[in-house]
């Protein structure tokens, strides 16, 4: 029997396609667990702080986005943790509570049907170093061979796979800022394509000397041409303050969602990503590479521009991305730009590099379960070449439906999400 002009044949052909999120585990500079964390973005928090990690002397910078206090054996208990770098670890913990929060029993039979796909850049670069380090110092036949494996780019993938004993497909994507977001689209495909039942998804980033020195010296960070503090669309932004964390997601098909009975956060609707060629240090100034990824996104996810009620921004806090990403989405949504809140939650988290796009997929969960926006701290001095409706230092209520998620960064890879809250009225338990 139709309803609202929906067929139970429309409706058993068409569920198995929808990708759909029933599990977050977040470790983040705001928090551990997704309630702390969306607690810290509701009330404007900031997770900068002085850099513990290591010694800071000998940069003019100090700050950074780490995970305070981070004990990962209050996750993962105490037992075989030894020759886990950071990485790993904030791996594993945001992995544990994604599965647990997901209601997953991962016995033989899931293990078999389910995958892991992983966003990380820089994740085996203090493991490197390190190991390096002895091997220069000391000599090759000093090195702890236990360490090697944490060399390796795909390790942290590797190290979740089996501590939870997933036997599908396992995959690192290494693709600078938009890492987390693309890993999030190769899971929908190993869905899509019936390679996988379950993907274990998202991405992980640490904070470390190494990756630090590598921004600093490159001049990205804050403080090196004005204040240290992270203010993205602000007139006095001058750089990003590096942050570190991890952010997973249980995805599945609506179809084993239901069947299972999980509770669903929201569906993944849209995906768009565009390469421009260009310089591999600097941003495309017409950001042309983002229109088109804003534009594939938006018509995967078959709405129009004015469909979107929230945008959850990329702005990192450098004077060129911010005015990019504005003006872009000046051009794509035309007079509703300035009706659609916009938001950028690293002026709170820092800028996570390759875990960013899981980082802002974890906030726009909490947008549609809480029923708010999370708003761009520090925001004080505005920018003419910034001139859109920001979120600026209170959160606002509200209830997004379709929330766009944009991803890009200065080697011009451009990848953007469209998630739509799933609408109890459309969830197919309707009788026909």
């Amino acid at each position: 029997m139709p309803l609202g002009g929906i067929t139970r044949a429309w409706y058993l052909r068409n569920m198995k396609d929808n990708i759909v999120i029933t599990g977050i585990g977040v470790v983040s500079s705001l928090g551990i667990g997704k309630e702390a964390f969306w607690q810290a973005l509701k009330e404007g928090k900031s997770g900068v702080r002085p850099v513990t990690l290591f010694d800071t002397a000998h940069f003019k910078t100090k700050l950074g986005a780490q995970v305070p206090d981070f004990k990962a054996e209050e996750i993962l208990g105490p037992k075989g943790l030894r020759t886990f770098d950071r990485t790993i670890k904030l791996l594993l913990c945001a992995g544990t509570l994604a599965v647990e929060d997901a209601g997953l029993e991962i016995n033989e039979e899931v293990a078999l049907d389910m995958g892991v796909s992983i966003g990380n850049a820089f994740g085996s670069v203090w493991s490197s170093s390190e190991f390096d380090k002895t091997a220069l110092r000391e000599g090759p036949r000093y090195v702890n061979p236990a360490e090697f494996p944490n060399t390796v780019m795909n390790s942290p993938a590797s190290q979740l796979a089996i501590r939870f004993k997933i036997k599908g497909p396992c995959a690192t994507i290494s693709n600078e800022f938009v890492s987390s977001t693309d890993s999030l689209k190769y899971a929908i495909d190993l869905l899509k394509n019936k390679r996988a039942k379950i993907v274990l998804t998202g991405g992980v980033e640490e904070l470390c000397e190494q990756t630090y020195l590598a921004f600093y010296k490159t001049r990205f960070l804050a403080g090196l041409k004005g204040e240290e503090i992270s203010c993205p669309f602000d007139q006095r932004r001058n750089g990003i303050i590096l942050g570190e964390g991890s952010a997973l997601f249980v995805l599945e098909s609506e179809e084993s969602a239901l069947k299972r009975k999980a509770h669903i956060y929201a569906r993944v609707s849209g995906y768009g990503t565009y390469f421009q060629p260009y310089k591999i240090d600097n941003y495309e100034p017409t950001g042309f590479g983002l229109k088109k990824a804003i534009g594939l996104a938006l018509a995967e996810a078959a709405i129009k521009p004015d469909a979107v009620s929230y945008i959850c921004s990329a702005a990192n806090s450098t004077l060129a991305a911010d005015a990019i990403e504005t003006k872009v989405l000046k051009e794509v949504f035309g007079q509703e730009a300035a009706k659609i809140p916009v938001t950028s939650i690293k002026s709170m988290t820092g800028e996570t590099f390759s875990a960013s796009g899981a980082m802002q997929v974890a906030s726009c969960l909490g947008a549609l379960e809480k029923g708010f926006i999370p708003p761009t701290i520090n925001y004080a001095q505005k920018d003419v070449a910034c001139d859109l409706n920001y979120v600026a230092n209170v959160a606002r209520n509200a209830s997004p439906g379709n929330i766009l998620i944009n991803t890009f960064g200065p080697a011009n890879l451009n990848s953007c999400l469209v998630i739509s809250r799933h609408k109890d009225s459309v969830n197919y338990s309707v009788r026909f």
